[in-house]
């Protein structure tokens, strides 16, 4: 059984994903109600499942961070996550003023558009992702994200919220500009935010060719290697589409148990062991 759940969780994760969207589309369920509850359910299943089968046992152990990860959560969650709900839309209404242009929503079918919305989405959010390794302003940022020196699945919510409003910007405002209807942006969160939330789970699985495809936690472990040259990669945030396209795909394999992750060593002036007001702070501060 075990078995089973390391080779087909991811796929039947996305399977289930894509089904409860065409069900809740069929009956024009409330998709944000919808995406609340499948995120509750699968942090609980990444929860559960790091007990039963983790990737390293070391991991699942509190270092000193945990009060950091669940600080963050909690701010991107209460605070930042309705700010951009509101930035957003005014965004959108203010650059159709600008360019005195009416607003039209698309007529494309409701799939078509939620295909093209899933495109557009990771292609923004990863040129911002991989800007944030190649900025150093940016970096100083994102180095919060990359500062845990392990993996689980409170990591996915370790970000500076200056980061993660640019991430939310880059990525949604073009979809939002082109007309794309909420329920189709939603629909792609419906869709993504499973493999978004166990993308550091400390997961023993192994998926096979989905790691192609998906930004799972085999391949994003990479990301997280304190080598740079190993780290500057596979930055998609739900799919590795555009990595392939970049030329920034690194497959999984030889990623062994052993290998740390964290911060490269030449960021080693960043407050990595600070408290999360702390690393929010230092982007105020000298050597930022």
């Amino acid at each position: 059984m075990e078995n089973l759940v390391q080779r087909f969780f991811v796929i039947v994760l996305v399977s289930l994903s894509a089904v409860v969207l065409i069900i809740a589309n069929n009956h024009e369920s409330n998709l944000e109600i919808i995406l609340v509850l499948i995120s509750v359910i699968t942090v609980g299943l990444a929860f559960f499942l790091e007990k039963k089968t983790p990737f390293r046992k070391a991991w699942n152990k509190n270092i000193g961070d945990l009060k950091t990860d669940l600080s963050s959560a909690a701010t991107l969650v209460i605070l930042v996550d309705p700010i951009i709900k509101i930035l957003l839309p005014l965004l959108v209404i203010a650059a159709y003023k600008c360019w005195n242009v009416e607003y039209t929503q698309s007529s494309l079918p409701f799939y078509i558009q939620v295909i093209v919305v899933t495109l557009v989405i990771e292609f923004g959010k990863y040129w911002s992702h991989r800007l944030h390794h190649l900025q150093t302003s940016l970096w100083w940022l994102h180095a919060m994200h990359h500062s845990s020196k392990r993996l689980y699945f409170m990591n996915n919510l370790r970000f500076h919220p200056v980061n993660y409003l640019i991430n939310s910007v880059i990525g949604f405002t073009p979809v939002m500009l082109m007309g794309f209807s909420p329920n189709a942006i939603l629909g792609y969160l419906v869709l993504t935010q499973p493999l978004v939330l166990i993308q550091h789970a400390n997961i023993d699985l192994k998926s096979g060719w989905s790691n192609y495809l998906f930004s799972t936690n085999e391949a994003h472990r990479w990301h997280h290697s304190i080598t740079s040259s190993e780290a500057n990669s596979n930055y998609g945030n739900a799919l590795l589409i555009w990595d392939h396209v970049f030329g920034t795909f690194r497959a999984p394999d030889g990623f062994t148990k052993e290998k740390r992750v964290g911060l490269f060593s030449s960021r080693s002036c960043y407050p990595e062991n600070s408290s999360y007001w702390q690393q929010i702070k230092s982007m105020f501060v000298p050597p930022c």
